[in-house]
């Protein structure tokens, strides 16, 4: 990559900035000012600015996030902190969630810069699921789990949701897999059983399983296994 792209992708400065930094020698290439934008940065070279080392990233990136409630999974907005704020990495901005929670849902978030391998994970042709864990206002109907293995149909949607599993836990706690990414999907299949979602908690996304070791707003690297299980072709995952 070319020094002033690579300045300007981790100092978040237009390319002319990044000429006038590199005139001034501000920038270092192994402990040696630099001055051409032109000069080609290699892995095994490391830049400084003004002394601080930059870190270069190669390839792309996969973490997990247990998400706390009061964030949204945006990479910008105006009105609401976004998840982002917990990731202390190198242009966190260029990170995106592979499939979002809304702002009142906890647990399991991905984040990636591989475009396509989040593709992988929202896309409904590739059917991936995901498992929630879900507190109801009121008791659990007897009929639940049977109506949705058979689907049921949402306010304002043509056709019926895909067949969802349903583990009950308790009368007023279960946990819903399901293969599909509608909007508000969960809290609406419950809302057509006449009962309300009072707390949301994803568990799952494909093979992937939120560490029992995050605290909320902790998050840790995807292991190549985790990477990996999205990616086999025919995996639900």
């Amino acid at each position: 990559m070319r020094l002033d792209k690579f300045l300007s992708q981790q100092l978040g400065i237009s390319r002319s900035l990044v000429a006038r930094e590199l005139r001034a020698q501000r920038v270092t290439v192994d402990d040696e000012v630099v001055k051409s934008g032109a000069f080609k940065v290699l892995p095994e070279h490391q830049v400084a600015y003004d002394g601080n080392v930059l870190e270069q990233i190669n390839g792309p990136r996969y973490f997990m996030l247990n998400k706390p409630e009061g964030y949204v999974c945006s990479t910008d907005d105006p009105d609401h902190p976004t998840i982002l704020y917990f990731i202390d990495e190198p242009l966190a901005e260029k990170l995106h969630a592979a499939g979002r929670l809304d702002i009142d849902t906890t647990g399991l978030v991905l984040l990636t810069d591989d475009g396509q391998w989040s593709h992988r994970i929202t896309s409904p042709k590739h059917h991936c699921e995901k498992t929630y864990r879900v507190t109801l206002e009121h008791p659990l109907a007897a009929d639940t789990a049977q109506r949705f293995t058979d689907g049921v149909q949402l306010h304002g949607e043509k056709s019926l949701t895909k067949p969802a599993q349903l583990e009950v836990i308790d009368e007023h706690n279960v946990r819903l897999t399901i293969s599909e990414g509608r909007y508000h999907q969960v809290k609406r299949m419950f809302a057509a059983v006449e009962n309300r979602v009072t707390a949301l908690h994803r568990e799952r996304i494909g093979a992937i399983v939120l560490d029992e070791t995050l605290e909320p707003g902790e998050y840790r690297p995807l292991t190549a296994e985790e990477i990996a299980s999205i990616a086999v072709p025919g995996n639900k995952g």
